[in-house]
């Protein structure tokens, strides 16, 4: 049956320091073999043997050099066996195995993606200008490696040799994971509108919906990316703003909208203060006022509360004596 997951790895892992030490005592071994056939004068025979003894200990311990590996924190190695895959080993520490598998390492750790923002239309058509960030890391080794082309991906600047490095390898699971994203954030954000409209809609938008649509896109971006094996463990916006050409345009009508509100709430304030001065003076018989006089109080202290310069009052002190 055909392994389509990640699955530990089965095989035998050795103390990496017992190996070293029987490794070297083996080329001293190896060592001394030839140097007693160069010396030993009693018979062609044993020398010969002897030669080729310590030419072929020297030799098989020069391969056997070959397996030892150092795992770190956070990383792994992923085991193939003459092209089968034989599972992924993620022990920290220092081994050795056997030669012949072919060993591919990859980094466990969290990465960063800072997203430049792109420019997209949202819900109602404006072009904007949107920016995210994005933690991810990898999850299914099987899945990074062999369901998605990573080697090629990560192809040198010369377009003909493939990059076997791990740098190489996470450079191009990052490319795969910067479009993917991209691709993710252009459909939730045109899905929304920047800001409300003027007919006071209180739907979600981008402007403060934030928790809501970060939630979104980060299930987005994890679904596209779970065929490579990859999770992403936070994904929010980080830059949202009006694209340069209606920025301006916006921008008044944001600031006429502050001066409406601005303008009904100083309109509901002087109501309420004019109302209070005529029952006030009409509760304590200051002045009896007709209707006329009333409308003329009206108007002027609906001026003087309303108006954006300061009042320049003119006191009446009478008419002149003829």
């Amino acid at each position: 049956m055909e392994i389509k997951n990640e699955v530990p790895f089965a095989g035998k892992m050795y103390n990496g320091f017992a190996m070293l030490f029987f490794n070297l005592l083996m080329y001293v071994a190896g060592i001394l073999l030839i140097v007693v056939s160069a010396t030993v004068s009693d018979g062609l025979t044993e020398s010969v043997i002897s030669g080729v003894l310590g030419g072929l200990v020297i030799f098989i311990n020069f391969f056997v050099s070959f397996g030892f590996l150092m795992i770190e924190p956070g990383e792994a190695r992923v085991m193939l066996f003459f092209g089968k895959y034989r599972g992924t080993y993620t022990q920290s520490g220092y081994y050795w195995c056997n030669p012949f598998y072919s060993v591919k390492k990859l980094s466990l750790r969290a990465r960063n993606l800072d997203a430049e923002p792109i420019k997209v239309n949202d819900k109602t058509g404006n072009p904007i200008m949107i920016g995210m960030v994005l933690v991810w890391k990898l999850k299914d080794t099987y899945k990074a490696m062999f369901e998605i082309d990573a080697q090629t991906m990560a192809q040198g600047s010369s377009g003909n040799a493939v990059a076997t490095t791990t740098a190489g390898i996470m450079n191009a699971f990052e490319k795969f994971v910067r479009i993917q994203a991209d691709a993710a954030l252009r459909q939730v954000a045109g899905q929304y509108a920047y800001d409300n409209d003027d007919n006071g809609a209180s739907s979600l938008t981008l402007r403060d919906g934030s928790d809501e649509i970060n939630k979104e896109l980060e299930m987005k971006i994890d679904e596209r990316l779970a065929m490579a094996g990859i999770e992403v463990v936070e994904a929010r916006i980080n830059y949202l703003a009006y694209a340069p050409e209606i920025a301006a345009v916006m921008l008044r009508r944001q600031q006429a909208t502050a001066i409406i509100s601005a303008r009904e709430k100083i309109v509901e304030g002087a109501v309420s203060m004019v109302k209070m001065a005529l029952d006030r003076l009409g509760e304590e018989q200051v002045v009896n006022l007709d209707d006329d006089k009333k409308a003329a109080m009206v108007s002027n202290l609906l001026v003087v509360l309303c108006g954006d310069d300061a009042a320049q009052p003119v006191v009446n002190t009478g008419s002149p004596n003829a």
